[in-house]
């Protein structure tokens, strides 16, 4: 009997993702350390680094037990998931502000439980990833003659599942987590089947589009104003890009205040708790200058390889999922860490837009931290209960036996 149950322990613990588990623990550790740190600054008379540690108890709780559950019973409820979240983010704009739903910053985006706030549109990326993942999937398992049609009906299903919560989230003026989900879907439609004899003109038209819009914010931003309801401010936000020392008392503060703080670091960096630039906010979506002023250019170069260790692990994953629903979502889950990454570092030195977007696992907050952990945990349930491989030499060993 205990040996049984010893053989089942081991067997637990041998089908845990370890890699994935030690990556995220390491993130963890920057995460709270470097938190603690941003508070020196003295702009909060408590340290959110404490909190931190607590959302990432109750998120690797949320891992855990969603890791519990296979994938095709996660797949099995998709669509009620999905249904979920989207009345919540209907909820967000039909309700009236009050202490449940209260306006932050401006926007009125959270549900407020007493001292934790919940933003939907954060859970709905993990959502969407599951819900088009689900749709790639059965779409390719009843299409046994592949063609164009067959394929521009795929998209068009794929825009059906995207375009209702990226138009409720629009509606909330959130134009950060409207581009996140463009780069979900741009990473799952890669991998869907569907020919680059669409793909190739649509990706570039996308790209023309871009840099139109752009162009035109720059030279005729009234135009824009006009076509889309952009408020002006998201507008300043890219001539403060372009030039922040301009606006530098107004839009462009936030970006010269990080580049003179990473700047700063140099080499080494000042060392923990001896950061000087004043950042407001720096422990949420700037914590970057926090890392580039006080562990300097090694320490911003060691986040980014763990970054990267991340990002191939899941790669592999994917390579190695003979599921196309489990392989859609860790497309999907990596396309949105890749963004987040590189939205997140390159607007803090200027190479990107400022936008609210959070570098992953690091900046301070529950529901980017928890949704991502969500994430996390369908991962570790693709590793956890997927078929057991064995090599020859173990297969011959049990022959023999």
């Amino acid at each position: 009997m205990a040996s049984s149950r010893q053989q089942t322990q081991k067997s637990f613990f041998r089908r845990l993702d370890w890699k994935l588990i030690s990556l995220i623990l390491i993130l963890c550790i920057i995460s709270v350390t470097t938190i603690h740190s941003a508070m020196g600054g003295g702009q909060y008379s408590m340290d959110f680094g404490v909190r931190q540690v607590f959302y990432y108890v109750l998120g690797a709780i949320i891992a855990f037990m969603i890791m519990l559950v296979s994938p095709k019973k996660i797949r099995k409820y998709v669509n009620m998931i999905y249904g979920i979240f989207v009345v919540l983010l209907i909820g967000l704009i039909i309700l009236p502000e009050s202490s449940f739903t209260p306006i932050i910053n401006g926007a009125k985006s959270w549900y407020r439980l007493g001292p934790i706030s919940i933003q939907p549109s954060e859970f709905m990326k993990i959502v969407l990833i599951l819900a088009v993942s689900k749709v790639v999937a059965q779409h390719n398992r009843f299409t046994f003659n592949k063609s164009l049609e067959t394929d521009f009906m795929l998209l068009l299903k794929i825009f059906g599942v995207t375009i209702i919560p990226m138009g409720l989230i629009l509606l909330q003026n959130d134009l950060g987590t409207t581009l996140v989900f463009l780069a979900i879907i741009a990473g799952i439609v890669i991998v869907s089947g569907v020919t680059w004899k669409i793909l190739a003109p649509l990706f570039g038209s996308a790209i023309v589009l871009g840099g139109g819009l752009i162009l035109s914010i720059i030279y005729n931003p009234s135009f824009i104003e006009n076509i889309s309801g952009i408020k002006t401010y998201q507008l300043g936000r890219i001539n403060s890009w372009l030039d922040p020392y301009t606006y530098s008392t107004g839009d462009g503060f936030h970006l010269t205040e990080s580049m003179k703080a990473i700047g700063s670091g140099q080499l080494i960096g000042k060392g923990l708790n001896n950061g000087e630039v004043y950042i407001p906010e720096n422990h949420t979506d700037f914590i970057f200058s926090v890392i580039g002023e006080e562990f300097g250019f090694v320490g911003a170069v060691i986040v980014l390889g763990i970054f990267l260790l991340l990002l191939l692990h899941l790669i592999r994953l994917a390579i190695s999922s003979d599921d196309l629903f489990s392989k859609s979502f860790i497309v999907g889950y990596t396309s949105l860490l890749l963004f987040h990454i590189v939205q997140n570092i390159g607007m803090t030195i200027q190479l990107l837009p400022i936008t609210g977007i959070p570098l992953p696992f690091i900046s301070y907050g529950g529901s980017s931290l928890w949704s991502l952990m969500a994430g996390i945990g369908v991962l570790l349930s693709i590793h956890y209960h997927a078929p057991k491989k064995y090599d020859a030499t173990a297969v011959q060993s049990r022959i023999s036996k």
